[in-house]
């Protein structure tokens, strides 16, 4: 049986999954820590691949790899493939300001705004590429003066798997050996996924220069074997991980899928590029072909992991907690905006806690308002999909946070439908798994997998919940923006 390995390179962890490439029936995985912080030496997530796979038991026997990453991080090379500095992740906001400059330089308020989503599907913020490489130019110019190729976390992995990395004679590395897919390429901020081409216009007015960038391959194309050896081993050419995940679940036109992991992402698969102008919609690209309109809020199961330590407790302590309050937590509502937020745009934002009175100063109370608020921020997501055209047939929740057994019953209460939840797993390393079988057995579509037994939570919609909470975030959001 031919096997494929599917890698997720995330912001916390490197997870690899080693299936078998025609069932999708599991044979072994590893992962390995990614360190801290919101910006990375590249060459710790290779250290953490390299010693993922050694754990998983290699690669000797596979016969594709794929691997999905965590999108939009900066990662710059010189003209010899070093990395000129370490890379900004999607999570560092310092480039809030380049993002709202950009935007500005191309019009004032919805003139800007809307140039933007008709060029590249997306209103720059500060987790998008484009951002961080004006910010790079501004603060750093001597760093983006020597700045000779710009890639994605995965981009760069794959690069390095594929031995383009290898240091030549000369003492060169092959920066045209860099290769990237649609759905990452479309988060640069950079890359339109209505026009399948790069705006190297856009990159130049962030950077200041034309740099190389990753060619863009199909969802089943490869990127070269591993080694770059003759009958290795295929590279696919990677996703990102919301696109990852989406593959791994097996999301299909129709579905809306509610990820909740170190940030929160609510998207949905679509036969048509999304444009949205108020920036809330980022008109991204999937995996397959098709399109992923997505949300994406900074805070999600860390405001889970914040309100446990508060309340020192274990996360199913937590869950337990917020189970024995009532829906809505007697009027106790928490505004999760704990390290800043992105969906809405506000980078120096804190959370707030509203409604707290003797009545709702219990540990219950708060933990149940830490669950309903980083539910209602996603369900705000769903909320802005629908408003884009979105088609939901379903409701799919994935995510180290939906193993939460008070996400699965609160969540129903929240978006006012039932959710699916599969059984845990590591979906976006399945779905790079999947891609790479895609890529080893050829075909119109990836082969069909199944997930497993896939749990249906339901419950009686309260939209008091949503009706306290968004008369809290509107308090909030009246207050000055770096409040």
């Amino acid at each position: 049986m031919p096997l494929v390995a599917g890698v997720d390179s995330s912001t916390q962890s490197c997870k690899i999954v080693v299936r078998d490439a025609e069932t999708g029936a599991p044979v072994r995985q590893a992962r390995a820590p990614h360190p801290d912080g919101t910006e990375v030496d590249p060459e710790a997530w290779w250290h953490a691949l390299t010693t993922a796979v050694a754990t998983a038991g290699g690669l000797a026997d596979v016969a594709a790899v794929s691997v999905a990453g965590q999108q939009h991080g900066m990662v710059c090379l010189d003209d010899a493939g070093r990395v000129v500095r370490p890379a900004l992740l999607w999570n560092d906001t310092r480039s809030a300001h380049a993002a709202a400059e950009l935007v500005a330089e191309a019009g004032a308020g919805e003139t800007g705004r809307r140039f933007w989503a008709d060029a590249v599907g997306t209103v720059p913020v500060a987790s998008l590429t484009v951002a961080k490489l004006r910010w790079l130019a501004r603060h750093e110019p001597a760093n983006a003066d020597r700045v000779a190729a710009v890639c994605l976390p995965h981009d760069w992995l794959t690069w390095r798997l594929g031995g383009g990395a290898a240091q030549g004679p000369t003492g060169t590395r092959d920066l045209s050996a860099l290769r990237t897919d649609r759905s990452d390429a479309s988060g640069t901020g950079y890359w339109s996924p209505a026009t399948g081409e790069y705006r190297l216009d856009l990159l130049e007015q962030a950077l200041g220069r034309r740099p190389e960038v990753p060619a863009v391959l199909g969802p089943a194309e490869s990127a070269g074997t591993l080694g770059g050896l003759p009958g290795g081993a295929l590279l696919g050419p990677g996703a990102g991980d919301n696109a990852g995940a989406a593959l791994g679940v097996g999301a299909r036109p129709g579905d809306v899928v509610v990820s909740i992991g170190t940030s929160g992402t609510v998207f949905s698969v679509a036969d048509t590029p999304a444009a949205d102008a108020s920036g809330t919609v980022a008109g991204f690209a999937d995996a397959t072909g098709h399109y992923l309109p997505l949300v994406c809020t900074l805070n999600a199961a860390r405001v889970l992991d914040a309100a446990a330590a508060l309340l020192r407790v274990d996360l199913a302590g937590l869950a337990d907690l917020a189970l024995a309050a009532p829906p809505g937590a007697d009027g106790l509502v928490l505004v999760p905006y704990l390290e800043g937020e992105r969906t809405p745009n506000r980078p120096d934002a804190s959370g707030a806690v509203h409604g707290l009175t003797l009545r709702t100063s219990t540990p219950a109370h708060l933990a149940r308002a830490a669950v309903e608020g980083m539910l209602c921020a996603l369900a705000d997501g769903l909320d802005a999909l629908l408003a884009q055209g979105a088609r939901v047939e379903r409701v799919v929740l994935v995510g180290g946070g939906a193993r939460s057994e008070a996400v699965r019953r609160i969540a129903p209460q929240v978006f006012g439908c039932p959710v699916l939840v599969p059984p845990p797993g590591e979906y976006v390393a399945d779905g790079a798994a999947r891609q790479a079988a895609w890529v080893a057995l050829g075909g119109a579509e990836p082969p069909r997998w199944s997930v497993g037994d896939t749990g249906e939570y339901a419950a009686e919609p309260v939209p008091a919940i949503r009706e306290r909470y968004a008369e809290a975030r509107e308090r909030f959001l009246a207050r000055p923006a770096d409040g």
